[in-house]
């Protein structure tokens, strides 16, 4: 299994859904799992929301060349595994917003109401291309598959104070790089049923599935001979002979290294 990382936030949780417990007096917003040297390119973390995160924005792979700082850019998509009544993620806007009015919105804090705010439950699972303007709301644990990048732009952080100070913003970096568009709920959110085999994401940067029991052909016939991640939501897998139990991730050399619980569910991810 993958070494965790436990990581402190102001926005973090002191009591973690099983399996995961918050060390005393830690407010845990984030577990990592370290990337593997044989998949560097992909992290897979567990995010534990008691407040909103602030509003955000991702570069892309092409704007980061473009400043120099190589292939740094961030998609992300968001499995969400409990959320507390009236829970919301917010992505995009309500309408098509400019740079420059997104700039005032964010320095006067009238950006969260411009957001689109949508409702979430378990099973809920979305996309969020690089340049989308986005917040994990209040109340919402969600599994997060990203490109390894830890380049965040902030626009908007409500006011919150981090060791007694505001923290910081990067309104010229989101500006740049942000789209004020509303959100392609049609071609980026799925809701996703308790049980099957299905395909959440299909390039270009990364392949992710469900798989329910066994693996299924059309599964099988996506996943070449490379090393991909394995993430169990219900019953356990053996990887290269290794337990792995919800709640834990593993690298695999191969598909077929990967054995299923008969029963179980469980996300298998690789890069394209």
């Amino acid at each position: 299994m993958l070494p965790q990382k436990l990581v402190e936030k102001v926005w973090g949780c002191d009591v973690l859904p099983a399996p995961f417990v918050a060390p005393g007096g830690k407010r845990i917003g984030e577990i990592w799992f370290e990337p593997p040297a044989a998949l560097p390119e992909l992290l897979v973390k567990y995010i534990f929301a008691s407040e909103k995160l602030s509003v955000q924005v991702h570069p892309s792979d092409a704007q980061t060349l473009a400043l120099g700082l190589g292939r740094q850019g961030k998609e992300e998509c968001w499995l969400v595994v409990a959320a507390e009544p009236g829970a919301c993620l917010g992505i995009g806007f309500d309408a098509p917003l400019s740079g420059e009015a997104m700039r005032a919105a964010a320095l006067d804090g009238s950006i969260e109401r411009l957001m689109t705010w949508h409702a979430v439950s378990p099973g809920d699972f979305f996309y969020i291309p690089a340049n989308t303007v986005h917040a994990i709301g209040a109340g919402v644990s969600v599994i997060e598959i990203q490109q390894n990048s830890d380049i965040t732009y902030r626009l908007y952080d409500y006011g919150r104070l981090e060791n007694g100070k505001p923290r910081q913003l990067h309104l010229d970096e989101s500006i740049a790089v942000a789209r004020g568009e509303v959100y392609d709920r049609a071609r980026w959110f799925r809701r996703v049923p308790d049980e099957g085999a299905l395909t959440l994401v299909d390039g270009p940067l990364f392949r992710l599935d469900r798989v329910a029991g066994d693996v299924t052909d059309e599964v099988a016939a996506r996943y070449d001979g490379r090393s991909l991640l394995v993430v169990p939501l219900r019953g356990d897998v053996r990887v290269g002979g290794d337990g792995v139990a919800p709640g834990g991730c593993a690298l695999a050399e191969t598909l077929g290294a990967v054995r299923f619980a008969a029963d179980g569910l469980c996300l298998v991810a690789q890069v394209y």
